[in-house]
């Protein structure tokens, strides 16, 4: 008799979301030009996402200042902005980031208080 794979990547334990191990989160971070609040929204990305995510993380940088075009895709209006791509469903968060539990209710690392 052949095993029961488990088709679920996300686990509940006592009310909190736990990831499991070979999640890849695909971040995008949308930002005009090197201003501080660019600076600031990648430093904080950079930080939560060692943090959190252990190095399973990718972030791609988005100048919309260089390639305006490509905030269509994502219905960017406002920089600068986060979208998580995966895991699945999309999510977005505008602002620096330096409100870190905001960013991870918003990414679902922490369950809404």
């Amino acid at each position: 008799m052949k095993p029961k794979k488990e088709n679920s990547d996300k686990k509940i334990k006592k009310g909190k979301l736990v990831k499991t191990a070979h999640n890849k989160w695909a971040l995008r971070l949308y930002v005009a030009g090197q201003s501080p609040k660019a600076l600031t929204a990648f430093a904080n990305l950079k930080k939560i996402c060692e943090e959190q995510l252990g190095g399973k993380y990718s972030i791609e940088v988005i100048d919309l200042l260089i390639n305006p075009q490509l905030g269509k895709e994502d219905q960017i209006l406002a920089l600068p902005t986060l979208v998580r791509k995966l895991p699945v469903p999309v999510r977005k968060i505008i602002g620096d980031l330096s409100d870190t539990e905001r960013v991870l209710v918003g990414l679902d690392l922490l369950p809404a208080s």
